[in-house]
Order: C-alpha cells, then sequence, then structure tokens
C-alpha cells in the first residue's frame, strides 16, 4: 500500500500488530502494503514513542501523521487558462448558477474581442464550481395537500393549429408535494394569462386545491423578487388568484431551484426526459396536450417513484385528493390586472380595443381588470368608474356617452336623423330650414344645421322658430341671417305672406306658327 494511501485506520491496526511483535512480512501480506512501507512506519512510530503506552485516538494519530511523517505532494503546474484574467467574472457567473456555455456566451457578448474556448470557459468554471464548498441541501416531506410546486420548462417546438408552422412550446407543470402526481400542458408563451389558466386547469384536473404554491419568481407571478430582507411582490393578477381559489403564494430565494426540487427533476426534467422524445415530429400543441394528459395518468402516475416507492397516482387518490382543498363554487375568471393611462380622447387601450372612462381622468393612471367577458377600470385608490364587455376583436370601442364633456357627448349621437328630429321639435319654420340644408348637394351641411340648433342655448327654442320663419318669408335663412335677426331682435317683425308658387305659363309674343315657317321650310304646326 503506497503511503499516501494508507487510511489512518489500517495506520493504527499496522501499530497494534507492531506492537504485538509480527514481523514485517506478516504484516505487509496482512495489510496489502510492501515491507519497505512496514519499515518506514516502524522508525516513525519508534521515534513517536507510538509502540508503547496508550494508542491516540484516531484524529490524534492523523494529526500526528500529518505534522511529521507525510510530506506534500509538490503542487501541478498546468499552463495557465486563457480565461485566466476573466476569472472574477467568471467566478461571480457560477455563483449566480449560469451554466458553463451561458458562461461562454455572456462572455463573449461582454467582451466581444475575446478569442477564448467554450471548453477553457468550461474548466476554469468547473475549477471554480469544485474549490466552492458543497452545498447542503435539506429534502422536506410534506403532508398530504400541504404543498405544490411549478415550473416552466423550454421542451422545443410545436406545430401552432392556427398557422400550421412550429412555433416555441414550454410545459407548465404542477407536482403536489406529498403524492408526487403532477399535471402538466404544453404553451406557447409564459404571459399572464396562460399562467393563471394552467393553474385553473391544475386545480380541476386534481379536483381540489393545495394549501401552499412553490414557484419561481417568473415574471407572470412576481413583480419584485424575494429577498432575504424584502418580501416579494406580487402580481395582482396572481393574488387575485390565489384569493379565489385560497393557497398560498410561496416564491423561492431568487436562484435557488433546490427549494423545488419535485418539480425541477421529477416534474420538468422527468418529463423532458420520458415523454417528450416520444412525441411525433408533425405534434400540434392541442395533439401534444392529448398525448401528455394521457401520459401523466398512465404513465407518470403509475411509475414507482424513487423517494416514496409508491406509484403517485395510488398515492394521490388514496390519501392526498381526499384532503385537498375544495373548488370555489363560483367559477374562476382569470383576469388580468394592468396599469394604463386615460388619453386624451377619453379611453384606455388593451388589446388593440378601446375603453372609455369619464373624462375627469384624463392624463391620470387608472387600473385595467380584464376577465374573459368584462372589462373594469378602477381610479388609483382602486375606486370602480367604469364597465365595459370585453371586445371580441382588435379596434372595438366602447364608449359611454355620459363619461364625455357635455358638449362632446351631444356631438357623438349627432346626426341627420336626430338633427331632424330636433328641428321638428321646435317648430315647422326650423323644421324646414333643416330640412333644407340636408337636402342640399353636394356638400354635407349636417355641420350648419347644428350651428342653427345650437342658438336655441344663447336665445330659446320659440325665438329660433320666429327667425326661421322670418328668413324663410324673405328668402334667406342662412345661419350668419337668422344668427343677425336674433342678435337684433328682429324675429318680432310682421311676417309677411307669401303666395303659394303657382305653376309659371309661358306665352309668346308672337305666333307660334312664324318659327315654324321660318325653320320648317313654310310647314305649319297642327
Amino acid at each position: 500500500m503506497n503511503i499516501w494511501r494508507l487510511t489512518t485506520m489500517n495506520l493504527q491496526e499496522l501499530l497494534r500488530r507492531l506492537r504485538a511483535g509480527e514481523t514485517r512480512t506478516a504484516i505487509s501480506r496482512a495489510l496489502n502494503m510492501s515491507v519497505n512501507t512496514v519499515k518506514r512506519y516502524r522508525r516513525w512510530a519508534q521515534g513517536q514513542g507510538l509502540l508503547e503506552g496508550p494508542l491516540p485516538e484516531l484524529s490524534t494519530l492523523e494529526a500526528l501523521r500529518e505534522k511529521t511523517y507525510l510530506t506534500p505532494r509538490p503542487p501541478r503546474h498546468p499552463n495557465q487558462s486563457s480565461v485566466e484574467s476573466h476569472r472574477a467574472e467568471i467566478t461571480e457567473l457560477v455563483e449566480r448558477g449560469h451554466p458553463p456555455r451561458t458562461i461562454w456566451r455572456m462572455l463573449h457578448g461582454r467582451h466581444p474581442g475575446l478569442s477564448a474556448s467554450e471548453s477553457a470557459v468550461r474548466r476554469l468554471a468547473n475549477s471554480v464550481r469544485q474549490s466552492q464548498p458543497p452545498t447542503v441541501v435539506l429534502r422536506i416531506e410534506t403532508g398530504p395537500s400541504e404543498v405544490a410546486q411549478v415550473d416552466f420548462g423550454f421542451i422545443g417546438y410545436l406545430v401552432d393549429p392556427q398557422t400550421g408552422q412550429p412555433r416555441k412550446a414550454w410545459a407548465f407543470v404542477m407536482v403536489l408535494g406529498y403524492s408526487r402526481h403532477q399535471y402538466a400542458e404544453f404553451v406557447f408563451d409564459q404571459t399572464i394569462p396562460t399562467w393563471l389558466l394552467c393553474h385553473q386547469h391544475a386545480f380541476e384536473f386534481f379536483n381540489g386545491v393545495p394549501k401552499r404554491i412553490v414557484l419561481d419568481n417568473l415574471k407572470a407571478a412576481i413583480i419584485k423578487a424575494y429577498t432575504r430582507d424584502e418580501d416579494p411582490e406580487v402580481q395582482q393578477s396572481y393574488r387575485e388568484c390565489a384569493e379565489h381559489y385560497g393557497f398560498l403564494i410561496d416564491p423561492c430565494l431568487p436562484r435557488k431551484p433546490q427549494h423545488k426540487g419535485k418539480v425541477e427533476r421529477g416534474g420538468v426534467g422527468y418529463l423532458q426526459q420520458a415523454f417528450v422524445p416520444l412525441l411525433p415530429a408533425d405534434v400540434t400543441l392541442p395533439q401534444a396536450n392529448r398525448l401528455l394528459r394521457d401520459w401523466c395518468l398512465n404513465s407518470a402516475g403509475l411509475r414507482i417513484h424513487g423517494t416514496t416507492r409508491e406509484t403517485p397516482l395510488s398515492r394521490f387518490a388514496q390519501i392526498e385528493q381526499q384532503v385537498l382543498q375544495r373548488l370555489p363554487y363560483v367559477a374562476y375568471d382569470p383576469a388580468v390586472w394592468k396599469q394604463c393611462q386615460l388619453h386624451r380622447d377619453g379611453h384606455v387601450t388593451f388589446n388593440k380595443s378601446y375603453y372609455s372612462a369619464p373624462h375627469r381622468f384624463v392624463g391620470q393612471a387608472l387600473w385595467l381588470r380584464a376577465g374573459l367577458r368584462e372589462i373594469r377600470l378602477f381610479s388609483e385608490k382602486f375606486e370602480l368608474v367604469a364597465t365595459h364587455p370585453r371586445a371580441k376583436q382588435p379596434g372595438q370601442r366602447f364608449t359611454h356617452a355620459d363619461h364625455l364633456p357635455p358638449d362632446k357627448a351631444k356631438a357623438l349621437t349627432f346626426n341627420r336623423d336626430t338633427c331632424q328630429q330636433q328641428a321638428d321639435a321646435i317648430g315647422p319654420a326650423t323644421s324646414q330650414v333643416v330640412a333644407e340644408l340636408l337636402a342640399s348637394r353636394p356638400v354635407d351641411r349636417l355641420r350648419t344645421a347644428g350651428r342653427i340648433l345650437r342658438l336655441v342655448e344663447p336665445y330659446t327654442a320659440d325665438r329660433l322658430e320666429a327667425a326661421c320663419k322670418l328668413g324663410l318669408a324673405h328668402g334667406d335663412a342662412a345661419f350668419c341671417t337668422l344668427k343677425r335677426i336674433l342678435h337684433d331682435g328682429l324675429e318680432t317683425m310682421a311676417t309677411p305672406e307669401l303666395a303659394p308658387p303657382t305653376e309659371e305659363t309661358c306665352i309668346f309674343a308672337r305666333d307660334p306658327n312664324e318659327f315654324s315657317r321660318s325653320l320648317l321650310g313654310g310647314a305649319a304646326w297642327n
């Protein structure tokens, strides 16, 4: 046995045999070490007084050997790494949890002239990682229904049935902590609506709700990450989801994936290795989800779990399902919250559609809650200020007339029909003036008619009717004329009675036969 590999326990056994008077050859055979090694250790033991008296403890013996016998190996002097000058930067990135390939790409992005290879970065990153003290991980087992872990994982490309083209896809996975039973769903994005709908589908799949959800600090759920000094800031949409279903939100510390290892390895990782390679190349998202649901029940659910030594589905059905929180009686509306500003036109924009709010909030920030069927607008103090049906297609505009200033509201509902109706209500003369304006061609004179009707505001309807009657009598019912009549109070003048229009007859000064004779060569008209 080499002196470098002689264990402390073997050394203690060697001392016992030396004290018993065994020969070097016998000791060599018994401990599988060379005779010369036995000889060297015998000299060392005599010098240290270890062949007589009580044997020291193993720790004392090891310290004595390290101090007085073993010679450290000469250090190796390998060639300097091409990225040694970036050791501090690489160390920081390793501590943040980035893999070597990501570190290599980040270095090239930060230093465009860097010529280091990926393997060089990998070697240095691995050496940094090995030099760090090992991380102690505490495995925590929870009771039935106590906790579920959720995560997203990239799975490649699936065909979009709407376009027929492949798109990046992710797997949403929720794993129950006690039974390890899991729900999984493929999606094309990680937006807030998708995140909320996946939770709804998972709870319906389990037919119950766990008490606590452990998750990463993804943007769909957490606005500001959890730190050791401050609590996390949760998205209002996700907060509302938690309140509806009655679960607690438990974000992990940043860069601590081991805090949700059940879904990291046993959920997303297991799905990526065991199911994703089985998918056909041209499978669409709905088809893949149908296959995935069957796999969760009949494959992942029926395997013997490495930790529990039971099948997740049986453990779930027999114990955990019975104690999950019940689903709410009221159906969940996965609403998205968004802060927006009321534009000058009195509308906010959401998903390329427009919704009005009271004009007193123009220029101010509002909270918008977008449910599946309804849009609600709140003030900054969460006072409800407007409610609209949700648009079914982009470009739709929803406007309440009472949200606009009075003058703007009138303009919103003013058209040719309403214009004529208002004129009819004032009187026959006004009705005739407006009717002639609306019948005018080719210029649209609706605006002029509206200006005439608005003369009621500074004056009265009776005075406007009298002015229109006077204008018609004199053959001038233009807006300027009517305004001048009302301004000067001339509408009280006597209005001449006009003779009704009669059919005019043409009288020739000369006999028509004279024209016929000259034009037709003397032929007379019969």
